[in-house]
C-alpha cells in the first residue's frame, strides 16, 4: 500500500511537475475553503443568488490560487487562498450586474440621509432617526439595510489609495507580498488599518461585538446568537446595519484617500 504523500510534498512535486492530478489532490484537500469563503459571502446575497454557484466561481478562484501560491513568501496557503477565493466570487457576482437599478437608487438615498445626519448631528445617526428622516418605520429601515448590503462588493481590483496618477494601491497590493516593509507600504497600510479602527469604534456597542465575534472569533449567527442570547435573524438584521455603517463611513473615508 503506497504512503500517502504530506502536503508539504504535494506541492513540491506540483510546483515541479504541474502534474494535473496532484493539483486535483491539492484542490481536495483544500475544497472545504471555499465552502467557508462562500458561506460569508451567501450572507449578504439575495435568495436569487444560488449558492452552488457561489461554489463554482469559489473554485476557480481555489484553482487560481495553487496556480499563484508561493510558500516563499512566508504565508499560509489558507491565508492566500481566501483572499483569492473571495476575489473570484464577487467579481463573477459583479459581472452578473444582477442589483436592480431601483435598489441602487435605495442605496444612493439611504446613504445620503445618513452622511446628512451625520453633518448636522456632528456624531452617528441612530437608526430612529435615519427611518424618520427617511419617512419609514424602522422595520422598513432593516428591511432596506439588508437589501442596500447586495449592492455593494469589494473586489481585489478595488483602489484603496493613489500615490500618483499611475500608481494605484489596490486591495490585493495589500496582501500580495506580506514581507513587504518598504517604508511607504508600511505607512499605508497603517493608515488602512487606522480608519478601518476608528470606523469599528463608531458602531454601536452590539454591532461592534457582533462583527469581532463573526469575523474576528470566527463564530456562525447561530452560535452569536447562543452568546447573545438573541435569535440567529436578529443577529443577521444587527450584523447588516454593521455592515452598511462600516461601508458608508469607509465610502467617506476612501474620497480622503483618492
Amino acid at each position: 500500500m503506497p504512503v500517502r504523500k504530506t502536503e508539504e510534498e504535494l506541492w513540491q512535486e506540483y510546483k515541479r511537475t504541474k502534474n494535473p492530478v496532484i493539483r486535483e489532490e491539492l484542490i481536495l484537500m483544500h475544497s472545504t475553503i471555499v465552502k467557508y469563503v462562500a458561506g460569508r459571502i451567501a450572507i449578504n446575497m439575495p435568495p436569487h443568488v444560488d449558492f452552488e454557484d457561489l461554489l463554482s466561481y469559489g473554485i476557480l478562484g481555489l484553482i487560481d490560487a495553487i496556480e499563484k501560491f508561493d510558500a516563499n513568501q512566508g504565508i499560509k496557503f489558507k491565508t492566500y487562498a481566501s483572499t483569492r477565493i473571495r476575489g473570484a466570487i464577487i467579481d463573477e457576482i459583479r459581472h452578473m450586474d444582477w442589483v436592480p437599478r431601483t435598489l441602487r437608487q435605495k442605496a444612493k438615498i439611504l446613504q445620503n440621509t445618513y452622511t446628512a445626519l451625520e453633518y448636522k448631528l456632528e456624531r452617528p445617526a441612530t437608526d430612529k432617526e435615519a427611518a424618520e428622516a427617511m419617512g419609514i418605520s424602522i422595520d422598513e429601515l432593516y428591511k432596506l439595510i439588508q437589501e442596500v448590503n447586495t449592492t455593494i462588493l469589494v473586489s481585489l481590483e478595488d483602489v484603496l489609495c493613489s500615490k500618483d496618477d499611475s500608481d494605484d494601491v489596490t486591495v490585493m497590493d495589500m496582501v500580495e507580498s506580506p514581507q513587504e516593509n518598504a517604508p511607504d507600504i508600511l505607512a499605508e497600510e497603517q493608515e488602512v488599518k487606522n480608519i478601518l479602527i476608528d470606523a469599528l469604534n463608531k458602531l454601536p456597542e452590539r454591532e461592534r461585538e457582533i462583527i469581532a465575534l463573526y469575523y474576528y472569533d470566527e463564530l456562525t449567527l447561530k452560535e452569536i446568537g447562543k452568546v447573545l442570547n438573541v435569535t440567529e435573524s436578529r443577529i443577521s438584521q444587527l450584523h447588516g446595519q454593521a455592515i452598511f455603517r462600516l461601508r458608508e463611513y469607509l465610502t467617506m473615508m476612501k474620497g480622503t484617500l483618492l
